[in-house]
């Protein structure tokens, strides 16, 4: 079957994320400042410590605390980043580095004549991926799934597809939605690359070497990541941590799975949009698919959440006289009842003496300021925290505004 005839049966999505690496070593979604920022952190306490992070996301902070030494540990709800964090915390012998090259190495010269796997579900995919490059994703997935074992080469080679589906992609992400490159473009990119069958021969290794680069680093101590609900975290909840350090989703509208979508669909973590959607409603903030056709039927489960701070904002969003008041205002209600609910988890898992570090954003709603800041001290002495403090890291590269924040307490 060919790729033209593959891409007729499918559903839909929408996707980004580009893969950038630290000098540390390792796949990361997120800056190089936020490596910096958890190491910075981390140089105030004494070595020993157990490190928590309720947010994994692709798990800077268990990694940096791995890396120099601490004990660490972290939850996410997302299955694909629990899976993407253990990989990224695992270590590595020199044997495993061997023979993931070699089996890059097979897969790259066996591609052709290979029976292609099919492509993912993704409405209009032709806009992501042109023929020939839609091709090359189907034809190197077989080659994974048909040449290793499950194992850790299995995996590494999967962190090197991902960073090639980024690569071949056609789509953009500078701002809130998706945009595609033009037809022209595409024509001159097909051009520039040929038409004979190996002209992209070699790029998935390219992606192979760069893990293999990444992978001599490894941590100096144990690391993990467990799939877990932070406003609950009933699979840790008999252990006690002396620190956290975290950066919560901000209540912005982002979606939460947004960015992580193309992974989740060529990795089988998600075979339709509506168990992204699911993913997004389960999570805090989440607002992509049915998780914001689901707000107008959320009530909430706790009432001393709403402070003085929160009210008066959400008034103010309610009453903007614009069409969304409503809907929004319910978003900034369901993100504070949440993070309200997840302040008492942690604090039932901290030591008598731990202290915490979230790094939050604070977000504006037609012309309210949600001071994430503020509201998020408030909670937290609502919790039993004390010694609250918060100072601004950061400007963001947005409206003049939006800063990041620094919120820290004390047990």
């Amino acid at each position: 079957m060919c790729i033209s005839e593959i891409c007729s049966q499918r559903s839909d999505l929408t996707f980004k994320y580009n893969i950038s690496e630290s000098r540390h070593g390792w796949l990361r979604l997120t800056p190089a400042y936020s490596v910096k920022l958890v190491r910075d952190i981390l140089a105030q306490y004494e070595p020993g410590l157990g490190i928590f992070d309720p947010f994994s996301g692709t798990a800077t902070t268990t990694l940096v605390a791995s890396e120099l030494g601490y004990t660490a540990c972290s939850c996410d709800i997302n299955p694909f980043l629990v899976w993407l964090g253990n990989v990224k915390l695992a270590n590595y012998s020199a044997d495993i580095v061997k023979d993931l090259l070699t089996a890059g190495n097979v897969i790259e010269e066996n591609i052709t004549g290979i029976d292609l796997v099919s492509p993912p579900p993704i409405s209009f995919i032709e806009r992501w991926w042109s023929e020939k490059n839609l091709w090359y994703l189907c034809a190197i997935k077989a080659g994974i799934e048909k040449y290793t074992d499950r194992d850790h080469v299995y995996n590494l080679l999967l962190i090197a597809f991902c960073r090639l589906v980024i690569e071949l992609s056609n789509a953009s992400f500078s701002h809130q939605s998706v945009s595609f490159k033009k037809k022209n473009d595409i024509d001159i990119q097909l051009t520039l690359w040929g038409d004979g069958e190996d002209t992209l021969k070699g790029k998935f290794m390219n992606n192979v070497c760069s893990v293999v680069d990444s992978v001599k680093y490894n941590p100096l101590s144990f690391g993990k990541v467990f799939i877990d609900d932070s406003r609950y975290l009933t699979t840790i909840q008999d252990r006690q941590f002396d620190l956290v350090i975290t950066s919560p989703p901000y209540p912005n509208r982002m979606s939460y799975i947004r960015e992580l979508r193309p992974y989740m669909f060529w990795l089988g973590y998600l075979s339709n949009s509506t168990q992204a959607g699911k993913i997004d409603w389960e999570a805090i903030g989440g607002t992509w698919g049915i998780a914001t056709s689901r707000l107008n039927d959320w009530c909430p489960t706790e009432k001393l959440y709403l402070t003085q701070t929160l009210q008066k904002t959400l008034k103010a969003i309610r009453t903007s006289g614009t069409k969304s008041g409503d809907v929004m205002s319910k978003y900034v209600d369901r993100y504070f009842h949440d993070m309200y609910l997840h302040f008492k988890a942690i604090y039932r898992v901290m030591k008598s003496s731990g202290k915490i570090h979230y790094i939050i954003g604070n977000s504006k709603f037609y012309d309210t300021m949600v001071s994430a800041e503020l509201i998020y001290g408030e909670l937290l002495e609502l919790t039993g925290f004390r010694n609250i403090c918060t100072n601004i890291i950061r400007k963001r590269n947005s409206k003049k505004e939006l800063f990041e924040f620094e919120v820290t307490a004390s047990k």
